[in-house]
Order: structure tokens, then C-alpha cells, then sequence
């Protein structure tokens, strides 16, 4: 299959199934159902959807790590389940499985990583990227939870990825630590990493994505700029004015005319003014109430 030169990942028709079972009989159900998605070069592409979608499997079907049953991929310029060492060297991945790493230290764990790539960062820098400078000494099984999980950040990106795969990176972040990220995030992309995320959080994808990709049973159902998809929700946006029992709110598609319109009637300031737009989550709650079966 052809790729472009700024595409990075082309998956045309992917489709996975799996065998589950109910009582004595078995069925098979399926995960990814034709799903197709380009990522470009250097571009951040958040997937979004429910428990289930299929964005984890999917995204292990882009590393290699599982098999379509059908349809096609191209990662890198080459096919991810056929892929060498010098191939695998150019991805990162955090996955939702934090490996057991025994008695070893941080700083133990990030230096046995950076020998599987050639061009790894210093083992410094990523203690610093990823906020366990002051933990480099610490046992792995004392690590917090969120600790832990920037420790599988670390071991992402210490190997200088092209392409970095990050599912639910996030989870169990405080709101502190989870604007570190999305800095570190920032800084990767501005570097020319392309990054495939999936997320829960929808102000995450929203702050950090060039593009978002929709799943929901197993099929792309929206994919765009975040202003895009808030654009096609249809959803209007919410003028709110006035003090208690002059308060008003009013929902347009124009909010500017009808600002005009109170700037007229006020004849100066409007009072306790806002105006709401349709928010990423909008789109997406929309999206999925639209293909809730």
C-alpha cells in the first residue's frame, strides 16, 4: 500500500473480532468494525469514545501488538506486526498495563530502557520531563499510583519516539500533575513528535489535539479539528444577561447580532454579560446519544 510522505499512520478497513461466550455457546463480537484513519506528520490525534468503542484495541493493532482480522496498515512505512527492532525503535507507547518491574528503581527501570534505542534522551532529562527527579532512588512497588504512571511516561519517551502512543496516559494524574503532562505533551509535539492519544477527558483532547477521531462501536463516527466537531454539533451558543429578576438568557446562532442588539438597548455596559459556547463535550455527548443503540 502507498503512504504519503507527511502521513505517519494509514489504517484503511480494520476490523477485529473476539470470541465471547454465553453459557454453553460462544458468539463473536466485534471490536473494530471497518475502521479507517490517517495521522499525519508531526500532529497530535486524540481518540475519544465510550468504554468499549474499540480505542484500545485499535491503537494495539497500530503498534503491533495485535493483529486485524481484516483491512490494512501502514505505520511508518511499514507493516507493524512484521515489524524489526530498527522499526520498533521509532515508536514509544504507554499503554493502560503498567508492567511489574520488581525491586528496581526509577532510575534503574529508565536506564534499561534507553539501551533499546539509539538516540535515547538522558536518563536526567526524563526524570525532569516527567516530574521523578526527587523519586530516581525509589523502589518501583512505593511509587503512588500516579507516580508510577509517569514512570510509564518516562519509559515512552526516553527513545526519542517519531511516533508515541499514549492510551489513557492521564489516569490517575492529579489536576496538577495532568497540566504537567499536557506541557510535556506540548513540548514533544513542538519537537516534531507525532502523537496518537486516547483519553476520557475530554478538556485534555481539547487542549492538546490537532485533530479528533470519534469512535464509537468499533466505527469512526466524527473526525476533525476540536472547532470542527463543536461546529457540527449544531449546538447554539448561550447569552446570558441581567441581575436577578431582569436576568435573561437567550440560545442563538448569532450571538454577535445579538450583542449588537443589547449594546443598542443598554446604551453601554450590559450587565453580568456571558456567553457560552458549545464545548468539545457538547459535540461528543451529542455524537454518542446519536449512536447510543
Amino acid at each position: 500500500m502507498e503512504i504519503a510522505t507527511d502521513v505517519v499512520v494509514e489504517a484503511q478497513g480494520l476490523t477485529k473480532q473476539y470470541k465471547t461466550s454465553k453459557g454453553r455457546q460462544s458468539q463473536n463480537k466485534t471490536v473494530v468494525d471497518q475502521l479507517s484513519l490517517t495521522v499525519r506528520r508531526g500532529e497530535v490525534l486524540s481518540l475519544l469514545g465510550p468504554n468499549g468503542a474499540g480505542k484500545t484495541t485499535t491503537v494495539e493493532m497500530l503498534a503491533g501488538f495485535r493483529q486485524p482480522d481484516s483491512g490494512t496498515i501502514n505505520v511508518l512505512g511499514g507493516n507493524p506486526w512484521k515489524a524489526d527492532v530498527a522499526w520498533r525503535s521509532r515508536i514509544g507507547i504507554v499503554s493502560q498495563q503498567t508492567p511489574s518491574s520488581d525491586e528496581v528503581t526509577v532510575e534503574e527501570v529508565l536506564k534499561c530502557q534507553r539501551t533499546y534505542f539509539p538516540q535515547s534522551r538522558a536518563v536526567d532529562e526524563v526524570l525532569e520531563l516527567v516530574g521523578l527527579s526527587e523519586q530516581r532512588h525509589q523502589r518501583v512497588p512505593k511509587l503512588s499510583g500516579g507516580q508510577a504512571r509517569r514512570l510509564d511516561v518516562g519509559c515512552g519517551i526516553i527513545g526519542r519516539p517519531e511516533l508515541l502512543f499514549l492510551d489513557e496516559p492521564t489516569t490517575g494524574f492529579d489536576p496538577e500533575a495532568r497540566r504537567q503532562f499536557w506541557d510535556l505533551i506540548r513540548l514533544l509535539a513542538a519537537e516534531g513528535t507525532t502523537i496518537l492519544l486516547t483519553t476520557h477527558y475530554l478538556d485534555e483532547a481539547e487542549a492538546l489535539a490537532d485533530r479528533v477521531a470519534v469512535i464509537i462501536a468499533g466505527k469512526v463516527r466524527a473526525l476533525g479539528t476540536p472547532a470542527e466537531l463543536r461546529n457540527a454539533s449544531g449546538s447554539e451558543a448561550t447569552v446570558r444577561w441581567g441581575l436577578g429578576a431582569e436576568a435573561n438568557e437567550q440560545q442563538t446562532s448569532e450571538p454577535s447580532s445579538l450583542l449588537r442588539d443589547l449594546l443598542s438597548r443598554f446604551d453601554g455596559e450590559i450587565p453580568n454579560l456571558s456567553i457560552s459556547r458549545p464545548s468539545l463535550e457538547d459535540a461528543y455527548l451529542t455524537l454518542v446519544e446519536a449512536n447510543a443503540s
